[in-house]
């Protein structure tokens, strides 16, 4: 399996240093209320305006903390640190917010961005810096939104791309084991109340633009859900014909016909974030699991499809090496 080295993490870094101060293009989740909303991404947003998107800055500073974190020694470290200390600041934060609280702006980046900026949090404050408690705040706002949120939201939504429920709710609920135990009971209760009874996934996917695997991200939350053995014995059920290689779409890497293209450039990341889950579900069955060796090899497979586009385009390169970051240390725990 491959886990990250010094020369692939100066690899994800360099990327992503080069897009997260990168305005433009951009793309805006903005609802104009009137002609005084039209200003640049920017204004609106202190910290997340480059990277193309909101969420794509956030994560991409999640991966930046996290390399930081993995490889102090990283040459890029210090810039890295540098950076986060100019971006990462209470007033900066207090910008963010106030993009909250605009009209219109409930619905803003849900649920993908939400988990991100938790998981952007959870990772800043495990540095030994002010960036945690800058961050505290925005990353209230959002579990209170969640907390709201998962109430209302009768059905999941099990698409490959950002509404994913699971998707969400997995980075949701690694952050709040650590900050809130509330949100930990709910995401709990609903996974099992939208999930627990799927049997024999038909895993009918992928679909044209999918960046996630609804079927194994759907999995992947139950593994954090469940104790083991129930969740070892939910899996066998919700994928029966494991041991034939079935369904065979979940074993095959997405084939990508055209990188330029944003749309079609997110299956570069579902191979990656096929990767992550395959290697993650493996450790979460453990080392006896009887189909651990088909699992780890189709998470290489994967890996190995899609790790060397990572910048070919623009399309990818301002969020693909979370991706690949996400792969690459699925095995290492939480440490």
């Amino acid at each position: 399996m491959t886990s990250p080295t010094a020369d692939m993490a100066a690899r994800f870094a360099a990327i992503t240093l080069g897009h997260v101060g990168r305005a433009y293009p951009y793309k805006l989740d903005h609802v104009l209320t009137g002609a005084h909303d039209a200003v640049p991404p920017a204004s609106l947003h202190p910290i997340f305006h480059g990277s193309f998107d909101w969420h794509s800055c956030v994560h991409g500073w999640w991966q930046l903390l996290t390399l930081r974190r993995l490889f102090p020694d990283l040459p890029a470290a210090a810039t890295i640190a540098a950076r986060a200390d100019a971006m990462l600041t209470p007033s900066n934060v207090a910008g963010e917010l106030a993009y909250l609280d605009r009209p219109m702006s409930a619905g803003f980046e849900r649920p993908y961005g939400w988990a991100w900026l938790l998981a952007l949090h959870g990772e800043a404050a495990r540095h030994d810096t002010g960036w945690g408690a800058a961050l505290a705040p925005l990353a209230a706002a959002f579990a209170a939104r969640f907390a709201g949120y998962l109430p209302r939201l009768t059905y999941p939504i099990r698409v490959g791309t950002h509404p994913n429920t699971a998707f969400a709710l997995v980075l949701a609920r690694d952050w709040a084991a650590a900050h809130d135990a509330s949100l930990v009971t709910s995401i709990d209760r609903h996974a099992r109340a939208w999930f627990g009874a799927d049997r024999g996934c038909q895993a009918w996917e992928p679909s044209g633009d999918d960046f996630l695997s609804s079927a194994l991200t759907e999995a992947l939350l139950m593994s954090r859900v469940l104790p083991a053995p129930a969740f070892a014995a939910w899996f066998d059920a919700f994928l029966p014909d494991l041991s034939r290689g079935e369904p065979a779409t979940l074993f095959a890497p997405a084939h990508v016909s055209d990188r330029s293209d944003g749309k079609i450039a997110h299956l570069d990341g579902l191979n990656l974030s096929r990767a992550w889950c395959w290697r993650s579900l493996a450790v979460a069955l453990g080392p006896g699991y009887p189909h651990g060796a088909a699992m780890t090899a189709a998470a290489d497979r994967h890996l190995a499809a899609s790790l060397p586009h990572l910048d070919d385009d623009y399309m990818g390169s301002h969020w693909l090496a979370t991706f690949a970051l996400l792969a690459t240390t699925a095995d290492l725990g939480s440490d």
